[in-house]
């Protein structure tokens, strides 16, 4: 998930659902005779990119032979990694509509390849013990007058907990067009967003969306184009077109790569922000506990 992502803390936040064991017998059948040499994934800076990341290392390595390397270019600047052949693979992507454009339909450098299961969610979330105590924090009307009960030292006024600053965001400007009182604070990483995830949340109402709604607060716009609740929408895939030529069969396995549901890459996001699980280790256990989702990906 990217909270684009969930992020979790006290106090109003914004937070995003990408949407967030028993171990059975390994039954995937013996690696592909087919060479499939080097392949280079992307990982983004949320953990359900990690999630997404080491799990089709471990299936690619194990059950390909793969060689993976992973990298860590940030979500805009990869597009250019792609076009060049640095980057291979990225496996969520949120929809960044004007890279695909630029990328894919003018410079045919890349291919958005579908979604990866997941649809993502962007929105403000409060803890449920906070929402019994004020009803009226169902929808942003009722934090209006009432901006101190998230007062902190570092914003006795009232504080907005925000996500990482690289993540396409809009909450400043939001808080500004609704006329609320509140600092908008960066929490930091999603590692450290996730690390609260264990609240049990609920999300506060934003006004509807209009036409010429704005969720990235770097676009140029009216402050009233911000007033509004963020869009949903699927996650996709998107692959060099170097990559997609190759004739490796690593092709055919990330094409085949998707989530069953927003709750499996939560439950392994989880083992890895929430019980520090080395990412390496978390996919292999999910691997193991759901072969029957991984012999989908292989195409068995």
């Amino acid at each position: 998930m990217r909270g684009k992502r969930l992020y979790g803390a006290i106090g109003v936040l914004a937070a995003a659902v990408a949407i967030c064991v028993l171990v059975v017998a390994e039954t995937a059948t013996a690696r592909t005779t087919a060479s499939c040499g080097n392949v280079t994934l992307n990982e983004q800076a949320w953990t359900g990119s990690t999630a997404n990341t080491y799990i089709a290392k471990y299936v690619l390595e194990h059950y390909l032979g793969c060689s993976v390397k992973v990298t860590d270019i940030a979500e805009i600047p990869v597009y250019q990694a792609m076009a060049q052949g640095k980057v291979d693979a990225v496996l969520e992507d949120w929809q960044h509509v004007a890279q695909y454009k630029q990328y894919g339909q003018k410079q045919h450098s890349v291919v958005v390849e579908g979604s990866n299961g997941l649809t993502g969610h962007i929105g403000w979330f409060i803890p449920r013990y906070l929402l019994k105590q004020y009803p009226e924090f169902k929808t942003w009307k009722g934090l209006k007058g009432h901006e101190k009960v998230f007062a902190s030292p570092e914003a006795p006024q009232g504080m907005f907990l925000g996500g990482d600053p690289s993540y396409e965001q809009k909450d400043t400007q939001l808080i500004q067009a609704l006329g609320l009182n509140l600092k908008h604070v960066t929490v930091g990483a999603e590692t450290a967003e996730f690390h609260n995830a264990t609240f049990d949340l609920v999300e506060v109402k934003l006004p509807s969306r209009g036409k010429n709604c704005q969720d990235d607060g770097t676009v140029k716009a009216p402050l009233k184009d911000f007033r509004c609740a963020y869009s949903s929408y699927p996650l996709e895939k998107v692959f060099s077109s170097k990559f997609v030529k190759s004739g490796s069969p690593a092709v055919a396995v990330l094409k085949r790569f998707k989530w069953p549901s927003n709750s499996d890459q939560n439950m392994v996001s989880e083992w890895i922000a929430g019980q520090h699980m080395d990412p390496e280790k978390a996919a292999e256990k999910y691997v193991k506990s759901h072969m029957s989702v991984v012999n989908k990906w292989l195409g068995k």
